[in-house]
């Protein structure tokens, strides 16, 4: 998106923001901004139609949290439906791209307050050019340029492999595999984060044998259990886990205590109880799907793949086996680039980044909401302290401590706490009206005695860490 280049005929164009990036994180912010302001804003995005990553996303992607919360706050994505699991609905990727679509082209556009510049790049410092002309147009931004590109996602449909192969060895990224023609001699699938886990699952639900797959997983990773990540009617057992965790992080007497507490009250886990995880990206998963995934035994545990040949794979620890018959399925992508945290809002300009966990449209659509309804850049940060991309286990510990000091500075703030009572994108909707309840009671009052202890606890838990990593 953020390029350079000659450009051809220069025209012009002005606005009050310009949103560089139509996924999902753009179209939320803006979506609260609109709502909350009367400004006008053109959003630029290299592709035809909004949706950003999604629109590059294998076939049978779905969402890693419920659709209930997840999109724009104007327009509602599902039913609010369960799945036959008891978790809420979770759409497809499919289902994601026409859901941004009908997002601009019935609430946004129709506001007279967006216009959308599809297949342009954003150039210097206020230009776009078309991919399809070489046209250029400058734009004047009264108030804001928004980046939704800091935390660029990388999909394996885009993305280079950090790996060379050979020229007859057979490497393809995740999403062809919907489109193999015949069954291969075996499935070799690499990477460990949660696009590997969706791999692993698609093939067993499609009646592979595990014996066939083989899994050559870097990273052990934390995951969250889906069950601690559900709103609407579950939000009272959803409430009740994260209290125990935050009760667990306020009593941790250092980072192996604290994921023992964690996996023992069951909020985190791992798919093999002998392999210390090393890593934490926020990936969610059923205790179903992890149960289906440990039938995969043939695990490969040597490093990142540094080459893949036809006769074998080399790593960054040794190598193993393969063959041409092998169909090596590219998992590898990244995800959300790890980047270091900085101010959101500075001047003429506003840097999309995480705030509370992974709820990536919550997150742009709180900071749209407060650029609408505050004046000082000062007490717009303050309000949005940004937490950087988990990616080590123990980034667990920053993430939860971002979550918690937003909640403590976002309680003194009448109005943006009656946004988040009722922002479909908060996971904690309508939580007002179930307070009755006495397993939400009882998660509060855990919640509220633990919550100052747990963050001055996660900062020495972090600095303890930090100290024996340099010493």
């Amino acid at each position: 998106m953020l390029r350079g280049g000659p450009a051809r005929t220069v025209l012009s164009m002005e606005t009050d923001y310009l949103v560089v990036g139509a996924g999902a994180a753009g179209m939320a912010f803006a979506d609260a901004l609109v709502a909350g302001c009367d400004v006008d804003v053109v959003l630029v995005d290299r592709r035809d139609a909004p949706g950003g990553h999604w629109n590059d996303a294998y076939p049978f992607v779905r969402l890693h949290q419920p659709s209930a919360t997840y999109g724009v706050p104007s327009l509602p994505l599902g039913t609010d439906s369960l799945d036959t699991d008891g978790s809420y609905e979770r759409a497809t990727g499919m289902e994601v791209c026409d859901y941004f679509r009908r997002v601009l082209e019935h609430r946004l556009l129709p506001t007279g307050r967006v216009r959308f510049e599809p297949m342009c790049d954003f150039v210097g410092s206020h230009t776009l050019v078309s991919r399809l002309t070489g046209r250029a147009k400058e734009v004047r931004v009264r108030r804001r340029v928004v980046d939704t590109t800091y935390l660029e996602v990388s999909v394996p449909a885009t993305h280079t492999p950090g790996f060379t192969v050979d020229p007859d060895a057979r490497v393809i990224p995740v999403g062809k595999l919907a489109e193999l023609g015949e069954a291969p001699a075996g499935y070799t699938v690499l990477g460990g984060g949660k696009t590997a886990m969706d791999a692993c699952t698609w093939l067993l639900d499609h009646g592979v044998d595990p014996e066939r797959i083989r899994w050559v997983r870097p990273r052990e990773a934390w995951l969250i259990d889906r069950a601690f990540v559900q709103p609407l009617d579950l939000l009272p057992a959803t409430i009740d886990g994260f209290s125990r965790a935050v009760e667990a992080l306020a009593a941790a007497h250092d980072a192996r205590d604290l994921f023992d507490r964690l996996e023992d009250g069951g909020h985190l886990f791992r798919l093999d109880a002998s392999v210390e995880p090393t890593m934490f990206r926020g990936a969610i998963l059923s205790r179903a799907e992890r149960d289906a995934l440990q039938r995969i035994e043939r695990v490969v545990r040597q490093g990142r793949v540094r080459h893949v040949g036809t006769d074998r794979i080399a790593m960054e620890d040794g190598e193993v086996p393969t063959s041409r018959g092998e169909v090596h399925v590219d998992c590898t992508a990244s995800g959300f680039r790890t980047a270091p945290a900085r101010p959101i809002f500075e001047p003429g300009r506003i840097v999309l980044q995480s705030l509370m966990g992974g709820f990536t449209t919550f997150n742009a659509a709180l900071v749209g909401f407060v650029e609408a309804t505050r004046g000082d850049d000062t007490e717009k940060n303050r309000l949005c302290p940004p937490t950087p991309q988990p990616d080590r286990a123990v980034d667990w510990v920053s993430v939860v401590r971002g979550s918690l000091r937003a909640s403590m500075l976002h309680a003194a703030e009448a109005d943006l706490m009656a946004w988040r009572e009722g922002c479909r994108l908060s996971l904690t909707r309508g939580m007002g009206s179930r307070l009755d309840d006495p397993l939400l009671q009882s998660a509060m009052a855990r919640w509220g005695a633990n919550m100052a202890p747990a963050v001055e606890n996660a900062d020495r838990l972090l600095a303890q860490v930090h100290a024996s990593q340099i010493s």
